[in-house]
């Protein structure tokens, strides 16, 4: 195993979720790598969203919990470009064998990488009000 790849799975810590002999490849791809991989940099995304809520000169404060809630959903589904920002942070902290698996299914990986993100950052909506 390469230092790097060594490193990055230290680094990023264990499994997050169960995994049993059951569990998909999709669902062991999910909680071995996506989950210490986003826990990892959530002090980023946060970062990250907080910056696209003032390029996009919202008026994020004013919006009601609701709306808060789908621009968060309509920033991540529908700017491809900040899509692939979101993307590329994740993918920056794979070791090459997650890549290979990854690759073999990028497309439903990417929607659930999404579908994580914003999930993340709608749980934590109270720090965009801090701004």
């Amino acid at each position: 195993m390469s230092v790097r790849n060594q490193f990055i799975k230290e680094f990023r810590g264990e499994a997050l979720g169960t995994i049993t002999s059951e569990t998909s490849c999709e669902e062991y791809f999910q909680n071995q790598i996506l989950r210490p991989i986003l826990k990892l940099q959530n002090d980023l995304f946060i970062e990250i969203f907080k910056n696209y809520i003032l390029k996009s000169k919202a008026n994020f404060e004013t919006f009601t919990i609701d709306k808060k809630m789908k621009f968060i959903e309509n920033s991540i589904q529908n700017d491809m470009k900040f899509r692939s920002l979101l993307n590329g942070i994740v993918l920056g902290i794979f070791t090459t064998d997650d890549y290979i698996l990854y690759s073999q299914n990028a497309s439903a990986l990417n929607k659930r990488i999404a579908t994580m993100v914003i999930e993340r950052l709608k749980s934590q909506i109270q720090l965009f009000d801090l701004m």
